[in-house]
């Protein structure tokens, strides 16, 4: 019978779900899921200073909103330090590991000969072979790995392929702390281990470190994980994404009106690609996610393209679905908060009967939200120039024409008022458009809007004539 895949995500709770590490976690998620296997959550809170509780917050809200569900609870590294410490004492027990006790005079000796001989900084063995006896006094060793100094360690990665270390750059790094405190790098491989993670998929930032993390595996006399280390998000400019290129965090892009399908979908496709297909259900991605389509060379971050992928899915979107994705947002979007005030149960009907109109202009929940301004605004509606403009220049006057015919509709619906506007605009001797926009200006305060006839119809018969004497009562002022 085989081995049930287990991958794990595991990030150090020092900041927001960064872009980058939700990709990773996505990576796993699919791997897992696709293999009928599990998916394990590490929070690596061993950094006791930066390490924070709203940090972990923050992680695992963003994972649940991305809906990167994991599989059991979370496990914390910190508090499986006294383990940590137990296979230190093991590896040391079994000949593979020594007490050091070189002064942090001498490890700096040894840096700064290493610099000054162009080589890259190693601890040089100097206690690898010495009896403790030799110890100076008063000096708390730290536990060092007796690393393999000949031959050379592989890795075969899926996906940066077979990967040689000489064994000779892989000094005898530490594995527990003078304190007692154990490394990230003997933490991972325990808790890995300890958790029976099967597949790690990571950044290849830590493709030096699975080299040294096989040799604890091997000393411990365990089976190594397989490997697979993802390239880095890089930005525009073909540099390491940071905060210069945009928004790092998971929460930033839903406070810009992101939906979770569709970074979700957009993060799947940076760096791993099926084909020229570009968008996937999420059962879709499931299905097709594999290691081998998963791209040696970095990805670049295009913020017009996940736009544009965002703007697909809301429009794909059913519009009460779409309704329901907006009102769950709302608390994060930019002018949000006030909205939600507003929002009664008349409102949501006019937002769900206009929604058609709305996500047809609209890549984000922002713009959404920001189209549908017309709803909510209070009288007399605030103009922006363009509509200040349609209306100083002949429109109002064309308004007052079409005012007492709209009020004596008796059928106020968007087919009705549409026959009325033709008419006057026919009547007035004008284009359907030189009524049309100045209407739209009247009743939305801008010169876009979704379609002017629906927007009355949304408004109502009330409404509707309100904004428009609003109008005409300016027009009086002037």
């Amino acid at each position: 019978m085989s081995q049930q895949v287990v991958t794990r995500f595991a990030p150090s709770p020092t900041g927001f779900l960064h872009i980058g590490s939700a990709r990773t976690a996505l990576f796993n998620w699919l791997y897992a899921r696709r293999r009928g296997g599990k998916m394990l959550l590490r929070i690596e809170d061993t950094d006791r200073e930066r390490s924070t509780e709203a940090a972990i917050d923050a992680i695992l809200d963003g994972m649940t909103w991305l809906g990167l569900d994991w599989d059991g609870e979370a496990i914390y590294q910190f508090a499986r330090a006294p383990r940590h410490r137990e296979v230190a004492e093991e590896l040391l027990a079994k000949g593979a590991a020594y007490h050091c006790y070189a002064s942090a005079r001498e490890l700096e000796e040894m840096r700064a000969t290493a610099k000054a001989e162009g080589r890259p900084p190693r601890y040089d063995g100097r206690w690898r072979d010495r009896s403790p006896e030799e110890a100076p006094p008063g000096v708390s060793p730290v536990i060092r790995l007796k690393a393999p100094r000949e031959g050379e360690t592989v890795i075969d990665d899926a996906v940066q392929g077979r990967v040689v270390f000489p064994n000779k750059d892989i000094d005898d790094f530490v594995l527990l702390r003078s304190d007692g405190a154990p490394t990230y790098m003997l933490a991972v491989v325990v808790d890995d281990h300890d958790m029976g993670v099967t597949q790690i998929i990571r950044g290849d930032d830590h493709l030096t470190n699975a080299a040294r993390q096989k040799h604890i595996y091997e000393a411990m006399g365990w089976k190594t994980p397989a490997f697979a280390h993802i390239p880095l998000i890089h930005g525009a400019d073909g540099a390491k994404l940071s905060k210069r290129h945009g928004a790092l965090g998971v929460d930033a892009y839903r406070a810009m009106g992101y939906l979770p399908a569709a970074l979700r979908n957009y993060l799947a496709r940076l760096g791993w690609s099926q084909g020229d297909k570009e968008f996937f259900t999420a059962d879709e991605l499931i299905e097709a996610f594999d290691l081998a389509q998963v791209h040696r060379s970095p990805a670049r971050f295009d913020f017009v393209k996940l736009e544009n992928m965002n703007g697909h899915f809301m429009r794909a979107m059913d519009d009460a679905e779409l309704l329901d994705a907006l009102v769950a947002t709302l608390p994060y979007l930019k002018g949000g908060p006030e909205i939600a005030e507003k929002l009664d149960e008349k409102k949501k009907a006019q937002l769900l009967a206009a929604m058609s109109g709305l996500k047809a202009r609209a890549k984000t929940l922002n713009e959404l939200l920001d189209g549908a301004q017309f709803l909510f605004a209070a009288r007399p509606l605030p103009l922006e120039a363009k509509a200040q403009s349609l209306l100083a220049q002949g429109g109002r006057a064309r308004l007052e024409a079409l005012t007492p015919r709209l009020a004596a509709l008796a059928d106020w619906t968007a087919a009705a008022t549409e026959g009325v506007v033709r008419e006057t605009a026919e009547a007035l001797g004008v284009k359907l458009g030189d009524l049309a926009q100045p209407l739209r200006a009247a009743l939305t305060g801008r010169a876009t809007s979704p379609g002017i006839f629906e927007v009355m119809e949304i408004l109502g018969r009330e409404e509707s004539l309100g904004r428009l004497a609003d109008q005409a009562g300016a027009s009086a002022d002037l």
